[in-house]
């Protein structure tokens, strides 16, 4: 587990390229979960999603380590693709990044726009991510992982920014996709000292981490079809898992549908963009409101990063 000296270095090291994000308690959004209802609005960093984080750190330790790196290359959804493209330019490194066929639009231009080189490869995150390790060794690139320590270092910064802001919290909703969100959040509540109980969040869909998680090992699941493709998973990371089977509460399964109506809730309540993903953990806190009624509760809102015409359809019901 990561000490706090080394997470209030690597927030260092985030808050030289980004200033904190905010955490609000939005009213009517409390009125709805029956919670003092804290949100974590990772949809407000540089690249819309709270990677970003994980990538600066990630990057700027590689460039230490291997001033003479020729390139990275490293797969994605979206969301980590355009964290190591940005660092690597902050860097002056070359970023190719593998994305599924059929991935997000508008991600996919974000990349581009980062300065990144888009390759497109198999049908869901994990084919990416085997097409990814192939092209490093072919072109011999550097292959960034997405879970790594400095990954997880990063990302944690937004946890040591909500808890040290924020009321002591009850309970945190935190979504899963590899896991460096969960364990980040982990590893600051435990280097503070808190009670806090940490929650995850998956997808009905790419059920992996909760299924592995009732096991106590690894489960691997054939498909990962979410429309919260920053939870379509097949595959854990054995290291991400041992820290959530030691650190996390539960984790919560939430459906597309339930994950479309968290969607709308936070346009309606706070007229924040939640791309599905982050929209999971108010989907989770809504499932279980009986369950954490009157609690101080925590939301990551991890990301707003969504396609136009899949948010319009989501804010229409469909």
């Amino acid at each position: 587990m990561l000490s706090l000296n080394e997470i209030e270095a690597a927030a260092a090291l985030v808050h030289a390229a980004m200033p904190p994000t905010a955490q609000y308690a939005w009213p009517l959004l409390s009125r709805r979960t029956g919670c003092e209802t804290w949100v974590k609005h990772e949809n407000h960093t540089p690249t819309g999603a709270f990677k970003v984080r994980g990538g600066l750190v990630y990057m700027d330790r590689l460039k230490r380590r291997s001033p003479h790196t020729g390139g990275v290359v490293s797969a994605t959804r979206g969301n980590h693709g355009q964290s190591i493209a940005l660092a690597a330019a902050r860097n002056g490194i070359a970023a190719t990044i593998v994305v599924p066929h059929g991935n997000s639009v508008e991600k996919n231009a974000a990349m581009r726009a980062f300065g990144a080189e888009l390759v497109e490869a198999g049908s869901d995150f994990d084919a990416a991510r085997e097409a990814a390790m192939k092209l490093a060794g072919e072109r011999g690139l550097a292959m960034v992982p997405s879970f790594h320590r400095d990954l997880v270092a990063g990302v944690a910064s937004y946890a040591l920014e909500l808890f040290r802001a924020a009321p002591p919290l009850d309970t945190v909703y935190v979504p899963i996709g590899l896991g460096s969100g969960i364990c980040g959040t982990i590893a600051v509540r435990d280097a503070l000292g808190l009670k806090t109980k940490v929650v995850g969040v998956v997808s009905t869909e790419a059920p992996a981490y909760a299924l592995s998680f009732a096991a106590g090992r690894v489960v691997a699941t054939n498909s990962a079809d979410t429309m919260a493709d920053g939870m379509a998973v097949r595959g854990p990371d054995a290291e991400a898992l041992n820290v959530i089977l030691r650190g996390a509460d539960r984790i919560v399964q939430v459906s597309d549908a339930e994950i479309g109506a968290a969607m709308r809730a936070y346009y309606e309540d706070t007229h924040q963009l939640a791309e599905g993903a982050g929209a999971a953990a108010l989907a989770a806190l809504l499932q279980e409101r009986d369950r954490v009624a009157g609690q101080r509760i925590g939301l990551i809102l991890s990301g707003g990063n969504i396609d136009r015409p899949v948010y319009l359809r989501t804010l229409a019901g469909g």
